[in-house]
Parts: C-alpha cells; sequence; structure tokens
C-alpha cells in the first residue's frame, strides 16, 4: 500500500504516475494524484475525468519502467 507521504510527494509534484492494476499493461492508469483516504486515491487522468481506485494497488512515477507484479 502506498504511503501517505509518497501520495503527498505526487500531489504536491504533481508528477504523472502509473497506477498498476494488474500484469497487462494496457489496464494501467496514467495520471495525477489529486486526493486520498485511507482506502483510495483519486487519479485525474489527461482527458481530465477522475478515477478512484484502492491504494492496494502499485504507484509509481510514470518516467519510470513499469514495475513488474509477479516479481513482487
Amino acid at each position: 500500500m502506498v504511503s501517505e507521504e509518497q501520495l503527498d510527494q505526487y500531489r504536491i509534484s504533481g508528477e504523472k504516475v502509473r497506477v498498476v492494476r494488474d500484469g497487462m499493461e494496457i489496464n494501467d492508469v496514467l495520471g495525477i494524484v489529486v486526493a486520498w483516504d485511507e482506502s483510495t486515491v483519486v487519479i485525474r487522468r489527461p482527458n481530465r475525468r477522475v478515477v478512484k481506485l484502492s491504494r492496494a494497488y502499485a504507484y509509481a512515477p510514470a518516467s519510470e519502467e513499469r514495475p513488474n507484479l509477479l516479481e513482487e
């Protein structure tokens, strides 16, 4: 689960993040962290729509290589 400090850093910097939900790259969500609570994170996608995702997913900067969930 992603930490409060990491989410706050993403929100303040406005850095685009990649949310890896499963093993398929096409199912990743790219966007900017807008808000969060104990169990969910709100991401604004490039088309300006927002999605509410679980904090249990893997969050990483979009500029970095995609994390492999099968290795973890």
